[in-house]
């Protein structure tokens, strides 16, 4: 394969050269542009993210983001929101797709795979480990997440406990004591923070309204429209039935939906559904529930990336800082620390109501 420097040497100029001329950067002639770019087609030359890299000072104009499902309707729009700011700049975007997968996050968060291909990182839904924090600062990785908090690194999230308590809340107010949680119930050796902080605003509020939670009322909705339909089906066939039910998200409240259609109970008179995103099916449903704004919040992280990338998170030279030597750390002074938390709001429509009269 004909690498960046086999175009320098037949071009007789150097790596770096070769690297602005195919970027399309100042500093380049004309007559050599034209050379390199010649040449790189008579050679069949396709560049690497790490040969970019590597000419350009360490910089491959990437960032890395790491989601747990890829095809799930939450992750998707973030991923969205944060590419649409990053290809302004000129940055791609490297998707790594964990899958729920442990070993894979060991892989992705634990390992140069990203390191060496990309200049920063954003982490989405998931609570990176010590272990992984200590990582990545001694590779001079710059990261920010999406949904939890790490006091080293720059963060963007909503409250998920208050996002549950606001949720059962509105039930409550309305006069359900027997009221159900679909979410995730383990984080299967993830430390997944959102579904954590939602079961505990549950169980919080109701305690704080004098209902002891009751583990025949929690199932296990695996954040899937599936899971929730299954979720949905068990919960109508227990003895323990509710009388409202509060969805960690919206794809599961969808489920839980379809799962009352079809054991012909009917939404809100015979149960009432919330459930927490405001995804752009939940108008047409009727759902009501807990809106937070999930394209605002993958615009964020990108932005906060790119302070990292163009402003305190570089050096004068723009390489990256602490990459030079093995198990440096980078010094906490150089990076910018802002931990933003977006407001969300209780959206009400036609799918939650006072329960029926016994």
């Amino acid at each position: 394969m004909t690498s960046i420097h086999d175009l320098a040497r037949e071009t007789g100029v150097s790596t770096a050269t070769v690297s602005r001329a195919l970027r399309g950067l100042p500093r380049v002639s004309e007559e050599t542009r034209a050379k390199v770019m010649d040449a790189a087609v008579r050679l069949g030359y396709v560049p690497s993210p790490h040969a970019v890299g590597l000419a350009s000072g360490g910089q491959t104009r990437t960032v890395a983001i790491v989601v747990l499902f890829v095809t799930r309707w939450f992750f998707a729009t973030v991923v969205h929101g944060a590419e649409q700011v990053l290809r302004e700049r000129g940055y791609d975007v490297l998707l790594y797709n964990i899958g729920g997968d442990p070993d894979a996050r060991r892989r992705v968060l634990l390992t140069q795979l990203v390191t060496k291909r990309a200049d920063a990182l954003v982490v989405v839904g998931l609570g990176p480990t010590p272990e992984e924090v200590l990582w990545l600062s001694r590779h001079g990785m710059p990261v920010v997440t999406l949904g939890s908090r790490v006091p080293e690194w720059p963060s963007v999230r909503v409250d998920d406990d208050a996002v549950a308590r606001t949720a059962v809340q509105h039930l409550l107010d309305l006069g359900h004591r027997r009221i159900a949680y679909v979410g995730q119930l383990s984080d299967e050796g993830l430390d997944l923070a959102t579904p954590r902080a939602r079961l505990e605003g549950y169980r919080a509020t109701l305690r704080a309204a004098g209902v002891e939670p009751d583990p025949c009322l929690e199932l296990e909705g695996h954040f899937t429209l599936e899971g929730g339909h299954d979720a949905g089906v068990e919960m109508l066939r227990r003895p323990c039935r509710p009388t409202a039910v509060f969805c960690a998200s919206d794809e599961m409240a969808f489920g839980v939906m379809y799962a009352a259609k079809e054991a012909g109970v009917r939404v809100p008179e015979d149960l009432s559904v919330v459930g927490v995103d405001d995804h752009e099916m939940a108008h047409y449903v009727g759902l009501t529930t807990i809106r937070q704004p999930v394209l605002q919040q993958g615009r964020v992280a990108a932005r906060q990336i790119l302070q990292l990338l163009e402003g305190a998170g570089r050096t004068a030279g723009g390489s990256r800082q602490g990459a030079g030597a093995a198990g440096s750390e980078r010094s906490p002074d150089s990076l910018l620390v802002e931990h933003v938390e977006l407001p969300t709001e209780l959206v009400v429509r036609t799918s939650t109501a006072p329960p029926a009269p016994d």
